[in-house]
């Protein structure tokens, strides 16, 4: 028999963290976030399976860029309608949405497709230093 068992993940091995990015570079902040999400830390890792864990990140108007980058960098969206493009700096979209800005970095680090979309659904970004997941007992991540 040459079966290979892959143990699933369940609810409760999951676990939560508590990450404040204050003054940290964006790109590092959201490999490491990443990293998380899709569970490539634990030892029962496995890319078909969703064994990640959940990550809620505070004060996300404070992430760091080098450079150029606050105003050179920019974000393209489209409302599917003709002519309906919209381009904007990242300086303007921390302005407007600044837990935007982080979690289009994450999303762009998760794997395509069904997967990666439950994996990003566990992301929480708040703008602040309050959350309402305290009852979670979210365990303090320093990167």
């Amino acid at each position: 028999m040459n079966n290979t068992f892959i143990q699933s993940s369940k609810y409760n091995e999951k676990k939560w963290y508590l990450v404040e990015v204050e003054k940290k570079p964006l790109g590092r902040m959201a490999t490491e976030i990443a990293y998380r999400l899709m569970g490539k830390h634990k030892i029962d890792y496995h890319p078909a399976i969703d064994v990640g864990d959940y990550v809620i990140v505070i004060n996300s108007e404070k992430v760091l860029v080098t450079g150029l980058k606050e105003k050179s960098k920019i974000y393209f969206s489209h409302s599917g309608r003709p002519g309906g493009g919209k381009i904007e700096t990242l300086q303007a979209l921390r302005n407007r949405l600044s837990e935007r800005i982080l979690e289009k970095a994450v999303k762009g680090m998760l794997p395509k497709g069904p997967l990666g979309r439950a994996m990003f659904k566990r992301l929480r970004v708040y703008k602040g230093f309050n959350h309402p997941h305290k009852a979670q007992n979210p365990e303090l991540l320093n990167l």
